[in-house]
């Protein structure tokens, strides 16, 4: 028994041994394969246009509007509920509800309306002058 315990010992140290060793056969050995690993592994990362949208979809988003007449608008934009809250710099909050458009942003209810494209909008409140507005947030 004491001949088998060196013998297992150095079969466990060379198992060991190999398992530590760096691999350079498999590394990229020139320019273009390193950079087809860069491109593989961020591939692999990547998420498809599918998920962005869906993720899009799901949350709301918050955006600034600064107005022509001083006013200042916070817009919480609820895609899965096709809705916005906009409160404007006197706390008021008011619920609008989404259009269908070809582009741009229509929401709108009851005497308010906001509309837009890029981060170019026009707000319509009920018992004030229309003002154009510009997303700076």
């Amino acid at each position: 028994m004491t001949r088998t315990a060196p013998l297992a010992a150095l079969s466990l140290i060379a198992l060991l041994a190999a398992c530590g060793e760096p691999q350079p056969a498999k590394a990229p050995t020139d320019g273009e394969a390193v950079r087809q690993r860069a491109v593989e592994a961020q591939t692999a990362r990547q998420i498809t246009g599918a998920e962005r949208q869906q993720r899009r979809q799901d949350r709301i988003i918050r955006t600034v509007y600064l107005c022509t007449n001083g006013e200042r608008l916070s817009v919480d934009f609820d895609n899965s509920r096709d809705m916005a809250t906009i409160r404007n710099s006197n706390g008021e909050a008011v619920d609008l509800f989404k259009e269908d458009v070809p582009e741009g942003i229509w929401y709108r209810a009851s005497g308010y309306e906001l509309r837009g494209e890029g981060i170019q909008a026009r707000w319509i409140a009920d018992t004030r002058e229309p003002t154009d507005c510009r997303a700076i947030d």
